[in-house]
């Protein structure tokens, strides 16, 4: 930056012409703050001139919406040394002050970082060198399928937290025995000095040796001006420490053995702390614990054994019964049944057989499987998911911004009040001594004490007792828990916006093909004429279709082979489009076709009229069989509803959501699916392009809607719904389709998200209810001087494991359709 002008180059990406170089150039040059712009067709990279800092979300919008796109990519930082709120606030801050960063989101409950920055004007480096700088540190994670460490980051936190603990009590026991017989009879054994000195002795190692951290974590956040709890604790503990010494030469108490008392709370409180977000955040390091370490592979003929970073697309590997499947490929030789309930939650295994695809990490059940490797290291279903998840985690729930505009002021606020309560006790002591007494009732209130000594107590108080962490962790407890449900069960949440989105949806529209339907033509009924065998009907149609390209004619093949009946092929077969087949079946000319198409060869479809008309109203298509001139029967043909459909519907309505069915089918077929599904409405023959006219449509009608429907197809619909959520099955799911992907395939996934959205939510109301009630009521008791200081510490302690142990209550919910 020079003379207050900030210079940046960005890239862009779709420019084709120099009318689009003067496009962007105009787009950019609206930017608030933007004085020069100057985009380079050859180079592809806009070069800008700023009064003071270049907004890089705002430039990354406005090409945005030029229709040009400023690539950026997303990564995620494990960050060490943060301890509340006002911590990752600060790391916040100052990765958002990175030129090229878009987007930060810190989540205190995971300590991870959420950035998206600008390739090229931002890199890793710059962002670590920002943490260092905010007085925090970026450490290193293995990558999916790479060793892990010997010992997991949360398990040495609380290995760490417990040994630190363990030792503050082990001092401060022997303090409290020996207060007992001061607080209870008022003697000092053996004599004032001793006691006084032994306070302080057995005080030091308990501050200055397993509380360190906490002093370090608080100076280096006090002299970076961005004070946090610790900040709070340090100078808490510091204040009761100097009375131990001050108390030899001036009429105060002496409250050392308090302050090792607070620190002991203190890091109780962060054991207990560290243990429940460990249980929390479980469902990350479940997710990196399933991926296989090594797979056997055929080299040159040979089996050999590597690891599974080595594995490459077209490997073919060798996968025996109960051994993990190593990475995403197709099965190319062998047949089995496949556990895959880690990556969509149902329990019963799925039968695989050559052509097939399967999922890495999912374990092969019954036969030996010869697989060719199709995905590898970033790009596997597992890894997806784990990225999914880690983003969701790492994002923000729209009602946290209030929490978050509250902790950025809120240590400097509660200094201001320590210093008020002082002022308070110094200037007006008798306005403070009558409050205190009205809290006499309470037997560690002692209003005989001094007022300088009341003085200290309360301010002491008001320090311990503030608590940022409870806000801080609030709501990305809930969520982390939440995103990780959902994974274990197939629900893929991509943000904390779309799970408080979700719980406020009125209407939940759903394509027809491959949403309510399993998007593929059955044969669903085969009706004969008088003295005329089902089986034959199927035997004759299936094998004159045999020759058939023609979707509903495969159907009829594959019904008549999972039937077991024996099929010939077709002599003089011959397709007439649009209206059926003719063909010579074991010497019999056989007609399979549409009433008109019988018609045309002189038969009367007369004898199944009535079984055609209802057939045809229960939106199945019909074709009738004939052989040598006799009408044999019909066989009826329909893309069948899902198993789940009607109970998913069902459930929806019962939730008090309306059923809204978009597809392009014709009215009659759209709305004979929808009486028997139980759809409240159908707009039928929408073509692909106006579904996100529908969409709109019922948004200004109903307000919130969420889409339901293929991740591919329907991609313009997903985006312009409030929630899109995405259905597949298995390695062919579009994950980044929707808002939330639904990795089973199945309609109830749709109701279970929704049930955990509103459950999750209820938790985050919960937590931020008991974290604002907290500190709006207990910082005034400390002031007045009802709260001593070890109970504020008590209570400050209790309030953060609180709210991060109802939000691992959200496990207990009732949300799932099936266990």
């Amino acid at each position: 930056m020079m003379d207050g002008i900030m210079r940046g180059h960005v890239p862009i990406e779709g420019m084709t012409c120099a009318a689009c170089a003067a496009h962007v150039e105009e787009a950019l040059s609206r930017v608030p703050g933007i004085r020069r712009v100057s985009v380079n067709l050859a180079t592809a990279r806009a070069t800008l001139e700023a009064e003071g800092e270049i907004s890089w979300a705002a430039v990354a919008e406005a090409v945005a919406a030029a229709g040009y796109r400023v690539p950026t990519e997303t990564v995620i930082l494990p960050i060490s040394g943060m301890t509340c709120a006002a911590c990752a606030m600060h790391v916040e801050e100052a990765l958002s002050q990175v030129p090229g960063v878009v987007s930060v989101s810190v989540n205190l409950a995971t300590e991870k970082a959420t950035v998206s920055y600008i390739p090229g004007v931002a890199t890793l480096s710059d962002l670590r060198k920002a943490v260092a700088g905010a007085g925090y540190e970026v450490l290193e994670t293995p990558a999916v399928g790479e060793a892990a460490p010997a010992e997991d980051e949360a398990e040495r936190k609380m290995r760490e937290s417990r040994f630190r603990m363990r030792v503050a009590w082990a001092f401060t026991v022997p303090i409290i025995l020996w207060m007992l017989p001061e607080m209870i009879g008022g003697i000092m054994w053996p004599n004032h000095e001793v006691f006084n000195l032994g306070m302080i002795l057995l005080a030091i190692p308990v501050l200055f040796w397993v509380g360190r951290r906490t002093y370090r974590s608080g100076l280096t956040a006090a002299l970076h001006l961005y004070p946090n709890m610790d900040t709070l604790i340090s100078l808490g503990t510091g204040i009761s420490f100097l009375t131990g010494p001050a108390s030899f030469f001036l009429p105060v108490a002496n409250y050392a053995g308090v302050a090792a008392m607070i620190m002991a709370f203190h890091l109780t409180g962060r054991y207990v702390e560290e243990t429940a977000r460990g249980r929390a955040s479980q469902a990350i390091r479940k997710l990196l614990d399933l991926g296989a370490k090594t797979a056997r592979v055929v080299r040159d003929g040979q089996e050999v054994e590597i690891p599974i970073t080595e594995v490459q697309v077209g490997d073919v590997m060798v996968v025996r019964p109960g051994e993990k499947i190593p990475t995403d490929g197709v099965v190319i030789e062998g047949e089995s049944a496949v556990d895959e309930s880690m990556a969509t939650g149902e329990s019963m295994p799925v039968n695989k057989r050559p052509g097939d695809e399967v999922i890495g990490a999912t374990v092969n059940q019954e036969g030996l499987l010869k697989i060719r490797a199709t995905r590898v290291g970033k790009d596997t279903f597992l890894a997806q998911v784990i990225r999914l998840v880690e983003e969701a985690q790492g994002s923000k729930v729209p009602i946290q911004e209030f929490a978050d505009r509250v902790t950025r002021v809120f240590v400097p606020i509660v200094l201001g009040i320590a210093l008020l309560t002082l002022l308070l006790w110094l200037i007006a002591p008798n306005l403070m001594r009558t409050l205190l007494a009205a809290g006499a009732f309470l037997p560690w209130v002692n209003p005989n004490l001094g007022t300088a000594t009341l003085a200290i107590v309360s301010v002491v108080a008001v320090l311990v007792i503030a608590c940022p962490c409870a806000l801080g962790l609030a709501t990305p407890t809930a969520l982390m828990v939440a995103s990780g449900m959902g994974a274990e069960h197939g629900i893929l949440i991509r943000s904390g916006e779309a799970l408080q989105t979700l719980k406020d949806v009125r209407v939940i529209a759903l394509d027809k093909t491959g949403t309510l339907t399993r998007g593929r033509p059955e044969v669903t009924d085969v009706v004969p004429t008088d003295g005329v065998l089902p089986e034959e009907i199927l035997r004759l149609a299936a094998s004159a279709e045999r020759g058939s390209e023609h979707p509903l004619g495969k159907a009829v093949v594959e019904r008549a082979e999972r039937a077991g009946l024996t099929l010939t092929d077709p002599q003089e077969f011959q397709a007439r489009r649009g209206r059926g087949v003719v063909a010579t079946v074991d010497g019999v000319r056989v007609l399979v076709g549409s009433r008109r198409f019988l018609e045309e060869h002189g038969l009367s479809p007369a004898p199944l009229e009535e079984t055609l008309r209802r057939l045809e109203a229960e939106a199945k298509t019909v074709m009738l069989v004939a052989a040598d001139g006799r009408l044999l029967g019909a066989i009826a043909v329909a893309d069948v509803l899902k198993d789940d459909a009607i109970e998913a519907v069902a459930a929806l309505r019962r939730m008090g959501l309306r059923t809204v069915m978009v597809t392009g089918d014709n009215r009659q077929t759209a709305e004979a699916i929808a009486r028997r599904v139980g759809i409240d409405e159908v707009r039928a023959e929408v073509l692909p392009e106006g579904k996100v006219a529908e969409v709109r449509r019922l948004q200004e009608e109903y307000g919130l809607v969420a889409f339901v429907g293929d991740g591919i197809n329907d991609a313009p619909a997903l985006k312009q719904a409030n929630v899109g959520i995405a259905l597949g099955t298995g390695t062919d799911i579009a994950i980044e389709a929707g808002d939330v992907t639904l990795v089973r395939g199945e309609l109830t996934g749709v109701v279970e998200a929704i049930h955990l959205s509103r459950a999750a939510f209820r938790k985050i109301q919960q937590n931020l209810f008991w974290a604002f009630f907290y500190n709006v009521v207990m910082i005034p008791l400390a002031m007045i001087g009802w709260m001593h200081p070890v109970l504020a510490e008590i209570a400050m302690a209790t309030s953060s494991i609180t709210v991060v142990t109802n939000a691992t209550l959200l496990r207990r919910a009732k949300i799932w359709s099936r266990r």
